[in-house]
């Protein structure tokens, strides 16, 4: 179990973006910038990114010889590239003779230059100069020994509303309904109030002062945002790929991104990459809490590509300058986050930036070099600190997980929540209920896995499906087969409501064959005003006994239930029904819980599926994560204590490949620590 991104650096890639092109008039800092980067143990940088006005200062006047000579130096002094196409922000030239590279806003109305990520990814005009500009980096660059691999653009995102684009999201509709607008009427539900359509060049975008209130036509615009983004991703790729570049490509996504779908873009790039900016000391959770969002989130990238690694692009070793609060790192913490990447599958830790910018709007975004430019910094010496580090355990790299639990987590599905009609729209709450759960087998010492209901299930024995409102095609018959065969699943309130168009599935939910997997339909589901007081008694097999748990937000009647009941509504109108089973199906269980609990009160649950999966658990001292990576005959466990207060972990042996002590059944971690620990299989 073991791959390995970048052979040619045989350890873990150390750096960040760096922007020499903002100093080239001052060939002295250039210099100490590399003796820094050297001291602080950098390893590779990331350039390019927003250079474009540079490469290109005016039309056809291309120059690459800044970079070029820069990346020889880098490479001199053993510093690796990932090189970027410029394509995240556009010079003022461009846009002024090319006004279609600009977006239209949701109005239609036409940007004006400025900012970032705001070009039009179908424009014809802006993707020529594109082509002009990534066809002349690959055929300078590519087979360079410094270079590591391509970095596509910066952070995709965003919808444009342009007639180009209004007319290409008429295409992909016509290929998507087999150029059948009745299909498409139908799948749209379109004869409500009257909105059916004669022919695809009748349809808009979702204008917010036109037609939103069709909730296929939201849905599939969400959709086709997806593929345009991966279409202008991909022409950039192939745009490489014919100049001669054959190095891997990455793009760097971003946290729980809600506009296009990672699961679908992640099938067209090499690596993945994402920008990981924790908003730690926050005034709102714990660190501890907050920690285990950022777990999440790396798992959630970790897994669109289990197979190897993936690249903590981005992060801020001090503070970052867009938050209403921006507060600096305390000390141990930037230490601790890295290695939550680490911990969690990365093989980078990468930073924005190596050097502060002099002046614009990131001048005081957090940086390796500050402003001071001496090595004697705070920050500096943490990141010098964590450099040393992950050179003495870069034995880890190309290691890989190996979890037996996944947590469902589709886009659409999201999307689709969030723009139905009903529930409350302040509790809907599908991220927040994805977390939870996470953290609740985060708890006892089990790091699940986050994947799509219609991605790979087979390396997998529990699953858990939080609100699974939309079914794709065949995901009922996938759900059977998996617990059929000796699987655990636990499907939530409000599953298999609809269907991939957001039909409502008929015959009862969950739609799609599950009331057979479940034993069980729903009737209605009722929304709970926070004063609402409404409990259920939970069977507690081994003590024979019950206890009352709260339910908040959501209450779900269940009928023609067939499944073994685990616990029942006490009170309101639904008194004595049942609220949570378990249905023994085929070789597995399938779990249902038709209320919204505190995730906790559910433990008793987990443990259960744990138990029949045969997966080993503990109870993990609050505050404390555990992962763990495995290499050939090596598991690495990392124990992160994001608390403030010392802890003691039992029953711990191995080296810690840190300080290359016996660890002999106990391991202390003071505050802010990470220990990673080396056991042989």
């Amino acid at each position: 179990m073991k791959n390995i991104l970048f052979p040619q650096l045989n350890g873990i890639l150390h750096g960040g973006d760096y922007n020499p092109e903002q100093w080239l008039d001052r060939p002295d800092i250039l210099e100490k910038d590399i003796e820094l980067m050297k001291e602080a143990e950098i390893n590779t940088v990331t350039m390019g990114v927003f250079s474009w006005s540079v490469h290109e200062p005016t039309e056809g006047n291309i120059n690459f010889d800044w970079l070029a000579d820069i990346m020889d130096r880098l490479y001199d002094n053993g510093i690796y590239t990932v090189l970027a196409t410029p394509t995240g922000a556009r010079p003022a030239w461009l846009d002024a003779k090319y006004p279609s590279a600009m977006r239209c806003d949701e109005m239609g109305v036409r940007n004006h230059h400025g900012v970032r990520h705001n070009h039009c990814m179908q424009s014809p005009e802006y993707r020529e100069k594109v082509r002009i500009m990534d066809k002349a980096l690959a055929q300078r660059f590519s087979g360079h020994p410094g270079l590591l691999m391509w970095h596509i653009s910066n952070e995709l995102g965003g919808y444009c509303y342009c007639d180009t684009c209004r007319q290409k999201f008429q295409e992909w509709l016509a290929d998507r309904y087999d150029h059948d607008i009745e299909k498409l009427n139908k799948a749209w539900w379109t004869t409500f109030w009257s909105h059916k359509f004669n022919s695809f060049d009748q349809i808009d975008p979702p204008y917010a002062n036109g037609e939103n209130c069709v909730l296929g036509l939201n849905l599939d615009w969400k959709r086709f945002s997806t593929w345009s983004a991966t279409d202008f991703m991909r022409f950039e790729i192939d745009t490489l790929h014919a100049a001669g570049a054959k190095e891997p490509t990455t793009t760097n996504y971003m946290e729980m991104f809600y506009d296009y779908d990672y699961h679908y873009m992640s099938q067209f790039i090499d690596v993945i990459s994402w920008d990981n900016y924790p908003e730690m000391h926050n005034n709102r959770q714990s660190d501890s809490m907050h920690l285990l969002e950022r777990s999440f989130n790396h798992a959630l990238f970790r897994s669109l590509k289990p197979d190897q690694p993936f690249m903590m692009m981005e992060s801020a070793p001090g503070v970052v300058n867009w938050r209403p609060y921006n507060k600096y790192r305390r000390p141990g913490m930037h230490k601790l986050i890295s290695m939550q990447a680490l911990a969690t599958g990365s093989d980078t830790v990468q930073y924005f930036q190596i050097r502060k910018s002099r002046g614009s709007s990131e001048q005081w975004h957090g940086a390796v070099i500050d402003h001071i430019g001496t090595n004697d910094t705070r920050i500096f010496k943490e990141v010098a600190s964590l450099g040393a580090d992950l050179k003495k355990i870069s034995e880890i790299t190309g290691s890989l997980s190996d979890n037996k639990v996944a947590i469902l987590f589709d886009w659409d599905n999201r999307w689709a929540i969030d723009d139905a009609w009903a529930l409350s729209n302040e509790t809907k709450n599908f991220d927040k209920t994805c977390m939870e759960i996470y953290n609740e087998f985060m708890s006892l010492g089990v790091e699940p896995d986050i994947v799509s209901s219609d991605g790979d299930w087979s390396r997998y024995k529990i699953i858990c499906a939080p609100m699974l409102y939309v079914l794709h095609d065949g995901i009922g018959q996938k759900i059977s087969d998996f617990v059929n065969h000796s699987g655990q699943f636990m499907a939530t309130y409000f599953t298999g409501y609809v269907n991939k168009d957001l039909l409502a599935n008929l015959g009862g939910f969950p739609g799609d064959g599950l009331d057979k997997v479940f034993g069980l339909r729903s009737e209605e589901i009722d929304t709970l005003y926070p004063e609402d007081k409404v409990t259920i008694s939970i069977h507690d097999k081994a003590s024979r006994s019950a206890h009352s748990v709260s339910v908040h937000d959501y209450q779900e009647m269940l009928r023609d239930v067939t499944a073994e009941v685990l616990a029942r509504y006490e009170n309101d109108y639904l008194e004595g029904t049942p609220a949570i089973t378990r249905n023994t199906f085929g070789n597995g269980n399938a779990y249902y819980v038709a209320c919204r609990t505190d995730q906790h009160d559910l433990e008793f649950l987990y443990r259960e599926m744990l138990e029949n999966a045969n997966i080993a658990y503990t109870n993990l001292p609050q505050g404390v994560e555990k992962h763990s990576r495995f290499s050939d005959d090596v598991r690495y466990d990392f124990y992160l204590n994001g608390s403030e207060d010392s802890k003691t972990i039992t029953n711990i042996y191995g080296i810690d490949i840190l300080t290359g002590e016996e660890i002999d059944g106990t391991l202390p971690l003071n505050k802010y620590q990470g220990p990673n620990n080396k056991k042989g299989l």
